[in-house]
């Protein structure tokens, strides 16, 4: 099974799911003004908030990355409300498996 992650800046194949991206940020939460946080509503309690999800052969999901949807973690199109008041170009992570032959 072949996995493809479609990323603005990027398109990756790979036969395993596997990656990490760290980056330092300085900017500030979306909507909410706090500094230094961005996640303002998602389950706010946990420490972490982490997805495991599956994906049959053949189909595709799309993934939040601004935390605004009111689906998270599915996208649904928040990130072009920011876009507009901030000029900012976030987006989704789509996520597509291949089918097997």
């Amino acid at each position: 099974m072949k996995l493809s992650l479609f990323l603005p800046f990027a398109a990756i194949s790979t036969n395993a799911f596997s990656f990490g991206v760290v980056r330092k940020s300085t900017s500030t939460a979306l909507y909410s003004g706090e500094v230094g946080r961005i996640n303002t509503k998602i389950d706010l309690e946990s420490p972490k908030v982490a997805t495991m999800d599956s994906i049959e052969a053949g189909k595709k999901k799309v993934y939040c990355r601004c935390w605004q949807s009111g689906t998270f973690p599915m996208c649904d199109g928040s990130h072009a409300k920011h876009n507009e008041a901030t000029g900012d170009n976030v987006g989704p992570l789509i996520v597509s498996v291949t089918k097997g032959e």
